[in-house]
């Protein structure tokens, strides 16, 4: 009987492993009627990899979702615990003050404001007041003259044209100037209340009220009050801080703030020595966000808040930069201290006339750290989109690493 020759088989040195076939899909809730077009993107958050993707890297717009770029951006630039000061300086010759504002969106008249721990009005004023009059040169001679400052960016700059001008008389964005108190509310202690056509003037009343309340202050009708700058080199009379940076984000995430967000924008620019103008925000912002390495090339930010049309980010840049906020490191712990727990996860929405949008992250029901972007646009989007998108998000952290696109 002949000898086989027959070679022996190779045997692989490492045993392949079963791979386990997503079957968790998001079909159906995806194409629910009421997100119109859907864009969206799940990311596993310890790999980066993606685990569902539609549209995904489609620029579009974020809505409200922007807000947590332009938090991050301020960490970024300014830092945790940099706060926005406001100054009273001497003016040029006895009688005259300088109202000098740096963008503290914050800086309550009366104290009941929305923004918790605001400095006020009636101590800046008693801190001027005392100081003015200790010096020896204005003795006998009350203040007659407060100039309102408002030039740490052109205070005739003071909205973005590709942002409804709507969003002033509903209540929910001021006119974004450098020297103004409670964010011009009609009511300081309500989050949505109208807003004014002249934020410095109201801001210029409002002190002269808190002056003339104070022992020794002047009678209001005997103070005249203009637009101007204060002398260079002037002295600071006083001043008062907003809270720190670190609570201003979480303010503005928590509370859906655009004025903040406008106004956090506009001073990252200022620090970045771009000048605070509404068109240098989308280099300020970009160039702020370059400390996260992810690349932001295909994004187009136009405004701080996330209320302008020309606004477009991609989901999957927004996954990503979510996956970065749940890891809390580089800063973003003090962004991530503002965004909700709403149920499972943790999310930021966003609602314009275009544009019903969520962005968040979660660590999912098989353990999975996952986050995640939905952004529904499209002509007729009507609020029936909102209950979609958190049924999308739900479905993130039911299915897992489970999440397949089919």
């Amino acid at each position: 009987m002949p000898h086989s020759t027959t070679t022996a088989r190779a045997i692989p040195a490492t045993e392949v492993q079963p791979t386990a076939i997503p079957t968790c899909s998001l079909d159906t809730l995806a194409n629910a009627p009421g997100l119109v077009k859907l864009y969206g993107s799940v990311v596993e958050t310890a790999s980066g990899n993606s685990l569902y993707s539609n549209n995904d890297t489609t620029a579009v717009r974020p809505a409200g979702v922007l807000k947590v770029l332009t938090a991050a951006a301020a960490i970024a630039v300014l830092g945790p615990t940099f706060q926005i000061t406001t100054s009273v300086d001497a003016g040029s010759a006895p009688g005259t003050i300088a109202l000098v504002g740096q963008g503290d969106a914050t800086l309550s008249a009366t104290g009941h404001s929305v923004y918790a721990g605001a400095p006020t009005l009636a101590t800046l004023a008693s801190k001027a007041l005392d100081a003015y009059n200790s010096n020896p040169a204005n003795t006998g001679v009350p203040i007659s003259h407060v100039v309102l400052d408002s030039s740490y960016w052109d205070p005739s700059d003071d909205w973005n044209s590709s942002v409804p001008q709507t969003l002033q008389t509903s209540g929910y964005l001021s006119l974004v100037t450098a020297l103004q108190v409670d964010g011009d509310r009609q009511n300081p202690a309500a989050q949505v209340s109208p807003r004014s056509s002249d934020p410095i003037a109201a801001a210029g009343k409002a002190f002269v009220t808190a002056l003339a309340a104070l022992p020794n202050g002047p009678q209001a009708s005997s103070v005249q009050v203009t637009d101007g700058q204060a002398e260079n080199g002037a002295t600071v009379l006083a001043s008062v801080q907003s809270q720190p940076v670190s609570t201003l984000v979480r303010q503005m995430l928590a509370q859906n703030d655009d004025t903040l967000a406008e106004m956090l924008a506009r001073i990252v620019s200022v620090k970045e020595s771009l000048g605070g103008s509404s068109s240098s925000i989308s280099q300020a912002l970009l160039t702020a966000l370059s400390k996260y390495s992810l690349d932001t090339s295909g994004l187009t930010i136009e405004d701080g808040s996330g209320e302008s049309d020309e606004s477009l980010i991609t989901p999957v840049f927004m996954s990503k930069f979510m996956s970065l906020v749940s890891q809390k490191a580089d800063g973003l712990q003090y962004v991530a201290a503002g965004i909700p727990l709403t149920g499972k996860y943790y999310s930021k929405t966003g609602v314009i006339s275009s544009a019903y949008t969520i962005s968040g992250y979660t660590t999912a029901a098989d353990g999975t750290g996952e986050s995640f972007t939905f952004f529904a646009e499209g002509p007729g989007i009507t609020s029936a989109a909102s209950p979609a998108l958190t049924a999308l998000a739900n479905a993130v952290y039911t299915c897992g690493k489970n999440i397949t696109n089919n």
